[in-house]
C-alpha cells in the first residue's frame, strides 16, 4: 500500500508563503490523480488543488492565483506552493491519491479518494 508522508506546515503571516510538500513511498504518478485538501475547526474538508499524470491542474476558486501544484515523478514528490496566505487558510492540509485510469482528476470530493497522508498544520496569523 501506498504511503503518503506530508511535510512543510508552519504558522506565518498573512501574505506570507509556505510550500508543502508529500512524499509517495512508491511511484503514483502514472495512474493516480493526487490531490491536496485542508481542514480546519468545525469545517469539513475541502479540495484545494488536483493534478493528474500529464500534470494538468485545477484549483479550488478560493485558492486560484494564489496556490500552486506541482509533482516531481523522479522523486515520488507532490508539492503545494501556497503564496498570498490568508487567515482563511488556516487549516490542516492533507495530501491524497486517487486511483484513476481517465486522466480527469478536477475532483474534489475528498470520498473519492483512497490514500491519505496525515495532515500537516498551516497556521496563517493577521
Amino acid at each position: 500500500q501506498v504511503q503518503l508522508v506530508e511535510s512543510g506546515g508552519g504558522s506565518v503571516q498573512a501574505g506570507g508563503s509556505l510550500r508543502l510538500s508529500c512524499a509517495a513511498s512508491e511511484y503514483t504518478s502514472s495512474s493516480y490523480c493526487m490531490g491536496w485538501f485542508r481542514q480546519a475547526p468545525g469545517k469539513e474538508r475541502e479540495g484545494v488543488a488536483t493534478i493528474n499524470s500529464g500534470g494538468s491542474t485545477s484549483y479550488a476558486d478560493s485558492v486560484k492565483g494564489r496556490f500552486t501544484i506541482s509533482k516531481a515523478n523522479a522523486e515520488n514528490t507532490l508539492y503545494l506552493q501556497m503564496d498570498s496566505l490568508k487567515p482563511e487558510d488556516t487549516a490542516v492540509y492533507y495530501c491524497a491519491a486517487m486511483r484513476n485510469s481517465d486522466g480527469y482528476c478536477a475532483r474534489f470530493r475528498s470520498s473519492e479518494y483512497q490514500l491519505w497522508g496525515q495532515g500537516t498544520q498551516v497556521t496563517v496569523s493577521s
